[in-house]
């Protein structure tokens, strides 16, 4: 699948409130994700369409390759998040920029910032 920002933010938001709760609701992402329920519903769809996820009505549930994929979108939102801030932006800031930064950056340039950042832990 190609990259795609809204899918990657997506499956980013129900890795993270999978990790807080046992039961992500739609209204738990709209809420995560600042956007409104039919918003919502709509990349539900999408997602489940991907086979990125599983509804079972009430709950939504990471598929294997959904789960590996958002495991992968979060890591590099981390490490970038970490790299700017070990060049001295604050956590806030460093944390936002991550989230745009992480789905347009080069493979080649997450492994030079993955590199630097497991050296000076």
């Amino acid at each position: 699948m190609n990259k795609n920002k809204s899918t990657e933010d997506y499956l980013e938001c129900i890795l993270l409130l999978s990790k807080e709760t046992p039961y992500v609701h739609r209204v738990d992402v709209a809420r995560k994700i600042g956007v409104s329920q039919p918003a919502v519903q709509k990349a539900v769809k999408i997602l489940q369409g991907g086979g990125w996820i599983e509804c079972d009505g009430l709950h939504i549930h990471l598929t294997r390759s959904g789960e590996e994929y958002a495991a992968r979108v979060y890591e590099r939102h981390c490490i970038v998040s970490r790299f700017l801030q070990l060049h001295g932006v604050n956590a806030l800031d460093a944390d936002a920029d991550a989230c745009e930064m992480e789905h347009v950056i080069s493979q080649a340039t997450f492994d030079m910032m993955k590199n630097y950042v497991d050296k000076n832990k």
